[in-house]
């Protein structure tokens, strides 16, 4: 953290940041019409991305809103009362505030003279209100210590994907799914059709991909399901080629097109 960051202190709505989305659905500022702007200020990397991430947050509940809303989608429960309305794989664990461990200290030996038990817990004391200031410079937002609990058949991507297409989609009575995933979230489809191909080609119509990071041949994805994948999906990227450019690509799986 440079001594001259601002604090990492952003407004909680779309307002506070001054942005609206326009009737094209496109992301603008309220006073000057512009897109987003990533370097808001020069030289401060990890202000301007932890900028960019807390309107990130805000953007995904206002988007699972119109899901709810406009799309009638139902936020279903997953194991440890988790709440996923669309697939998503960063989102396979919880945060919780880690328990504080009370270790008994062996300065309360009754051999120990009271002052020199006296001079270690000042010492003791005085080391972790330094690492306490540390941490809080490290990182102004952080006020209590958490840890991450991996949720029950959801703790990777890939479990997670299965898991919401065993329990939700499989079951759904829609015949024609179509999937949008983005960036890893089309390495954990893949992954999803080498475990349940059959299932999958059966009830998908389309997969929209975006950026995916996805590799056939790293993830051995078969003959069958490269087929499928060049016949029933494409991969928007970024490109500055005109939108729907053919862009060149080095896997036999499915087209790629400018983003």
């Amino acid at each position: 953290m440079k001594k001259d960051e601002p604090p990492l202190d952003f407004p909680d709505t779309l307002e506070g940041f001054e942005y609206a989305f326009n009737e094209k659905g496109q992301l603008r500022h309220i006073k000057t019409g512009e897109p987003f702007v990533f370097n808001y200020r020069e030289d401060l990397h990890r202000w301007n991305q932890k900028r960019y991430e807390a309107l990130g947050e805000i953007i995904t509940k206002y988007v699972y809103e119109l899901l709810e809303k406009d799309c009638n989608l139902k936020k279903i429960s997953i194991p440890e009362g988790y709440g996923v309305i669309v697939l998503n794989p960063n989102e396979n664990y919880i945060e919780v505030e880690k328990p504080k461990i009370h270790v008994q200290s062996s300065s309360d030996s009754s051999d120990e003279p009271a002052e020199k038990r006296e001079r270690k817990d000042k010492v003791s004391k005085e080391t972790k209100k330094r690492r306490d200031f540390y941490e809080k410079y490290r990182n102004p937002q952080r006020e209590k210590e958490m840890m991450q609990l991996y949720i029950r058949e959801n703790g990777s991507p890939e479990e997670h994907a299965v898991y919401v297409w065993d329990h939700f989609i499989a079951q759904a009575a829609a015949e024609n799914v179509f999937f949008v995933a983005h960036s890893y979230g089309g390495l954990a489809f893949v992954e999803l059709m080498i475990q349940r191909e059959a299932d999958v080609k059966n009830k998908v119509t389309a997969v929209a991909l975006t950026d995916s990071v996805h590799n056939v041949w790293h993830q051995e994805a078969g003959k069958t399901i490269r087929e499928w994948m060049r016949e029933n999906c494409c991969n928007w990227v970024s490109s500055s080629e005109p939108l729907d450019t053919s862009v060149e690509s080095m896997l036999p799986d499915c087209p790629r097109v400018s983003a």
